[in-house]
């Protein structure tokens, strides 16, 4: 049996190099420094400055906005009861939308407040800019400039629910977003945004509803033009653009994206992303039943597999045209 040699702590030099010069008060003891040092070396006229409760600046400048937010999340990530201890915590709202590269939000000199995200049981309190923020569910942690962050959505919904809490903001709702969808290496998929505000309690606001349908509908167009393309490029039919589908009676069906009637074949795009509005899901569900019912063959298409392999798309609606629906009522097109 084979024992893996555990290697050995990093030394306060690279610990220092590693976190931007801003150190705990368990790590330094961890490293030999004793309390009576740390306190002389932070009295005035000293090497270290004293940043935070139990985190320390090793130098005797001001700190970078990169150090307050390190400070911001060592001291959350510690806990006070017992120093040698780590619980997680990542940086969310606001200073994270400045991290990720928002253009939206203030840049990183600028971020006076650093909101922090830890487990609800941690016995934490604001200190200073830091804000704690508490959440049941698991932490997800993304690495960015070596700073544990919230994923995008996470961190876009903590600056929405701070922002649509003040009164009058003119909050840059629509283009916050825009922007976390259009991130460079899709760090943030629409589904991952709404399921993230939804959770939030903010498609309950106005201003986030209305912000967060026209981006779905956005969204919806650029996929139906891509699926455009892959019909031109199989040579199918062009389909019909949003009809109206009636039974001969006059009773209503449905409108999908997209219909071949000479096939019965239908193609609803993200449908479960058309809105966030309840009444108008149920509605599109609805249609879809009924569809199917009728022997409408409805070929369901994501944007992200649309997006990640087009030509599996195309193949299915190719082949779903080939196959066509079974026993189509003839119904109106309207």
């Amino acid at each position: 049996m084979s024992y893996r040699i555990p290697s050995p702590p990093p030394s306060l030099e690279e610990l220092a190099k590693r976190q931007q010069n801003v150190v705990t008060a368990s790590q330094l003891r961890a490293r030999g420094v004793p309390a009576r040092i740390i306190t002389e070396h932070c009295r005035r006229g000293g090497p270290w400055r004293r940043v935070l409760p139990r985190v320390y600046l090793l130098q005797s400048a001001e700190p970078t906005p990169e150090q307050r937010m390190w400070a911001a999340l060592l001291y959350a990530a510690q806990n006070g009861r017992e120093e040698g201890r780590r619980e997680g915590a990542v940086i969310t709202g606001t200073a994270a939308l400045a991290l990720y590269g928002f253009t939206v939000v203030p840049r990183l000199p600028a971020v006076t407040g650093v909101d922090v995200l830890v487990p609800r049981q941690r016995r934490l309190k604001d200190v200073g800019e830091v804000r704690i923020r508490r959440t049941e569910r698991e932490l997800v942690a993304r690495s960015v400039h070596g700073l544990a962050c919230a994923p995008v959505a996470r961190a876009v919904a903590d600056a929405l629910v701070e922002w649509t809490a003040e009164p009058g903001g003119a909050a840059p709702v629509r283009e916050v977003l825009r922007e976390a969808v259009a991130l460079p290496g899709n760090r943030c998929t629409v589904r991952e945004l709404v399921s993230e505000l939804t959770d939030s309690g903010l498609t309950c606001e106005p201003r986030v509803r209305a912000a967060l349908d026209e981006l779905l509908a956005t969204e919806r167009d650029l996929a139906l033009e891509r699926i455009g393309r892959l019909v031109d490029e199989r040579l199918l039919p062009a389909p019909l653009n949003a009809p109206e589908l009636r039974m001969r009676g006059g009773t209503y069906i449905a409108v999908p994206d997209l219909y071949w009637p000479e096939r019965g074949v239908a193609v609803e795009v993200d449908s479960e992303l058309r809105s966030v509005s309840e009444g108008e899901a149920a509605w599109v569900r609805g249609g879809q039943h009924r569809m199917e019912y009728l022997g409408i063959r409805v070929v369901y298409v994501c944007g992200a597999a649309l997006a990640a392999d087009p030509d599996a798309v195309g193949g299915e609606l190719r082949e779903a045209y080939r196959v066509g629906g079974t026993d189509v009522v003839e119904l109106l097109v309207v």
